[in-house]
């Protein structure tokens, strides 16, 4: 697997409009993006330090993975994500590596980027994304 990158940090919060102040305001960050994405089940601020993103991530509804995520451990970090430059080579080589796979093909992520999420418990409790941009 070849990782270029961290291309973001997810962060669960429970209000992205009140999250997206703090970091336009107090932390004076540029606030790239804030969408709905219903096929995601979710509410995205998105912001950048450097390379970096910080995607803030709001669920549409409790019983979705970042709701699920929120009422067990609150607001906080919720995912890193490494970018790939082949999403299906990465994939088979962390399962070759003994890696949990919550993904095993990879699916369309925010941005329309390829995603496939490797399980917390292969991680060190860090939920991982792998990510292959998509350029237009």
């Amino acid at each position: 697997m070849k990782i270029s990158k961290i291309n973001h940090i997810g962060v669960a919060t429970k209000n992205v409009d009140e999250t997206v102040k703090l970091y336009r305001d107090v932390l004076k960050l540029k606030v790239e993006a804030v969408d709905v994405v219903q096929e995601l089940g979710l509410k995205i601020g998105f912001v950048r330090v450097g390379e970096v993103g910080i995607e803030l991530l709001e669920p549409l509804s409790p019983d979705s993975a970042v709701g699920k995520f929120l009422a067990e451990r609150g607001e906080g970090v919720h995912h890193i994500c490494y970018e790939v430059e082949n999403i299906e080579q990465a994939i088979a080589d962390a399962k070759a590596g003994g890696a949990r796979m919550i993904d095993e093909k990879p699916r369309k992520g925010y941005h329309g980027n390829l995603v496939a999420f490797i399980h917390p418990k292969s991680c060190s409790g860090v939920l991982t994304e792998l990510c292959q941009p998509v350029h237009p």
